[in-house]
């Protein structure tokens, strides 16, 4: 071995803890432990192949990258961080001696070995986390063979919940205390679900030991692909390199013809966590499945064992979790910003998504004003589609603005006043979609700009005469709003057509390319969208021009919450002409807006879910003391349980007795039935801002019109 720790060095690392037995010396509710002997994996090392294809990646990514990099001493030490990250995010395994002497190897040295296509640093420092990770299972479970009985939940003990910027353990004693904690943490949660402390040994003792036999599984592709990764985020956290399993795993997502649940979802940590719902998906019609949730056990049919999944590679949970259509898929999850222990079962029934169940639909609100029925109409656009293969056939074949063409012409004929297009978790789609639909209501001229790595900025414009709807508009977006739908809200922004409502977008504003490898394939960010204006939307998304509470986790989801994002800039503004001056009536529609959510309670109980998430985010750490926990869940049911009474006494509804009625309630399968688009306040109010645009604008024609007539007439 060359250029690296070497066995005898890594050995070294391990320390005293890598003998045949280890005593852990543990606080005061628990005994000391001895470790088995441990059955540690073999070391990993690059195949054949990693190199070649190691070296095919840098240079794909210095030719096609969208940013210029040079690949020094900086990038090494940017890849040396990431890794560490990667296989350590919540510094937990890893001591802060293993962490000195990587640094004094590896953080200026990775870059040379880059281009030397040498993986031999990497797989040393993988081989190494991996050693720590037998370590830490094997501690657990010995604390579990000993008995949990003897954890001691009345001591006033804290843990830390985001371990990303902590210290690493200082010794093995230090670590040792972290992970009791950490195990007394799910033990709490357990119990407090109503699980007896003889079924969570069991429980506990199968993960722990299933994660061991999952690391002694680990294949080498994993360390490579892992470490190849790291290097590849230094660019932007979208450009990533594709085992051949994942690649066929991506390409089953991106058809749309995975018969599942239709989520897509990601490692975090140690757990499966959900990136985002496909539009009308089984998992999105459910709605007991949100972004950020975390999967933590999968079950087969309904009364299948749930197999607990903490710790599995991605792509098995992935193969738990799909299945034959109508078959039914049960989910153990942990709901985002929940604590570890606190898990919730989800029952969905797999299907295929369809093109037909993600077109565009309409609806109608009427409103009561004055005595007079008013209408606005809703398109609400779940995806930009388009059924490519289908339209080389048929030039007429489906599309998003075909369809929202003749939904437009439907909601012409009802009468309606004004359209509001509804983006919410509209994550994008095809871009000549967005782009096309937004010609239907903006009358030519550019819609979004596109830039290639150094080359010249193209400008995409709308090049036909005329629209399709002409008259009030609104367009609705939330924080899930990605890609192609911010190019819309965005151009309907610039050209003042219309009016955005919600919550920031996601502020993902790059494009990335697919490229083969002779092992796998790697997508690269090649180009940003710039607005007409010349503003970017990446990182900071599109900002509406009347905010309403937000319900999402900006901190955990949205480009900006993400590592490496590629920054918010500006290119030169392309010219276009203004197609109206919503801007001058912003503030009194603002004002109107404020009043009527003052007094709204469903916008009252937006506004305290948003304050609730917000404290709950700055939480720093959770109490291991079960007396204290246990008044905090009671504050908290007590606190849902007001907060739900005081919407249903103001809308004269009954309210509801206990917390087991709301759960009912809130775990009762969805009514496809319902009329919940005209229960959706946010839907409502954009309406409401609708007609009030309306009459502001029509107000101002009159004395225009009144002033111009007076000067003709002298």
């Amino acid at each position: 071995m060359h250029a690296g720790l070497g066995q005898m060095t890594v050995a070294r690392l391990i320390g005293a803890c890598s003998a045949l037995t280890c005593v852990a010396v543990l606080a005061a509710d628990a005994p000391q432990v001895a470790l088995r002997t441990l059955d540690r994996p073999a070391f990993l090392e690059p195949m054949p192949e990693h190199p070649r294809t190691s070296l095919t990646i840098v240079d794909q990514l210095r030719q096609h990258h969208y940013e210029s990099k040079k690949i020094d001493d900086r990038v090494s030490s940017e890849v040396f961080d990431n890794y560490l990250d990667t296989l350590d995010p919540g510094r937990a395994y890893l001591l802060a001696d293993d962490i000195r002497l990587l640094d004094e190897r590896y953080r200026y040295t990775l870059d040379e070995a880059l281009k030397r296509g040498d993986l031999e640093p990497a797989f040393e420092v993988f081989n190494l986390f991996q050693e720590r990770v037998v370590e830490r299972l094997e501690f657990l479970l010995g604390v579990i063979d000993a008995g949990l009985g003897r954890l001691d939940f009345t001591r006033d003990e804290m843990l830390r919940i985001d371990r990303s910027e902590a210290a690493w353990p200082t010794d093995p004693g230090a670590v040792d205390d972290l992970w009791r904690r950490r195990l007394k943490a799910s033990v709490l949660g357990m119990l407090m679900n109503g699980r007896e402390l003889d079924e969570i040994e069991d429980v506990l003792g199968k993960r722990y030991r299933n994660r061991l036999k999952q690391t002694s599984r680990t294949r080498s592709e994993d360390a490579f692909a892992l470490y190849v990764n790291s290097f590849a985020s230094t660019y932007d956290p979208h450009t990533q390199y594709f085992s051949p399993r994942t690649s066929e795993n991506f390409n089953i997502n991106m058809s749309l013809s995975l018969e599942g649940i239709g989520a897509v979802l990601e490692n975090r940590d140690e757990y499966t966590t959900v990136r985002r719902l496909v539009p009308a998906g089984p998992a999105d019609k459910n709605g007991g499945l949100q972004p950020a949730d975390r999967i933590v056990g999968v079950g087969q049919g309904d009364n299948g064992v749930i197999v607990d999944v903490v710790g599995w590679r991605l792509d098995e949970v992935v193969a738990l979790i799909r299945g034959p259509k109508d078959s039914v898929v049960r989910l153990e999850v942990i709901p985002a910003g929940s604590d570890a222990g606190t898990t919730t079962e989800v029952r969905i029934v797999r299907n295929t998504v369809l093109l037909e169940e993600q077109s565009a639909q309409k609806q109608l609100l009427t409103y009561d004003v004055g005595g007079a029925t008013r209408k606005i109409g809703v398109i609400e656009v779940p995806t930009f589609y388009a059924d490519f293969k289908a339209m080389q056939k048929d030039p007429n074949a489906k599309s998003t603005t075909r369809d929202v063409t003749r939904l437009i012409r439907e909601l012409k004929e009802d009468g309606v006043e004004g359209i509001v297009v509804d983006l919410r978790n509209n994550g994008g789609g095809s871009l000549q979609e967005a782009q096309m639909l937004a010609g239907l209501f903006i009358d030519s001229g550019p819609i979004v700009q596109v830039k290639v790595q150094q080359r010249a900025t193209q400008v995409h414009s709308d090049r036909r005469d005329g629209v399709v709807w002409d008259g009030p508009l609104a367009v609705l977006v939330n924080r899930l709003s990605a890609s192609a739908s911010e190019i819309f809200a965005g151009a309907v922004q610039d050209y003042e057509r219309g009016i955005v409502t919600g919550s920031r977008t996601f502020g993902k504003g790059t494009v990335q390319t697919l490229f083969p490898l002779n092992r796998g394939q790697l997508k690269v960010t090649q180009a940003k969208y710039y607005l007409p204006s010349g503003q970017s939307t990446q990182h900071q998304g599109v900002a509406p021009d009347i905010e309403f509470p937000e319900t999402y986790d900006s901190d955990r989801i949205g480009e900006s919450a993400l590592e490496d994002a590629m920054p918010w800039d500006m290119a030169a503004p392309a010219p276009f002409r203004k197609a109206n001056d919503v801007s001058v009536y912003l503030s009194a529609l603002t004002r109107k807006h404020l009043d009527r959510a003052a007094a709204d309670p469903d916008f009252a109980y937006l506004r305290a879910l948003a304050e609730r998430n917000a404290e709950d985010r700055d939480r720093t750490h959770i109490s291991l003391n079960r007396a204290t926990r246990e008044t905090e869940r009671e504050e908290y049911e007590r606190w849902r349980l007001d907060l739900e009474n005081a919407l249903l006494l103001a809308k004269g509804e009954e309210p509801l007795e206990s917390i087991d009625e709301l759960d009912a309630i809130d775990e009762a399968p969805p009514d496809d039935d319902a009329p919940e688009a005209r229960e959706d306040p946010m839907l409502r109010e954009t309406g409401q801002i609708l007609l009030d645009y309306i009459g502001m604008s029509r107000q101002v024609a009159m004395v225009g019109g009144a002033s111009t007539a007076g000067t003709l007439a002298r």
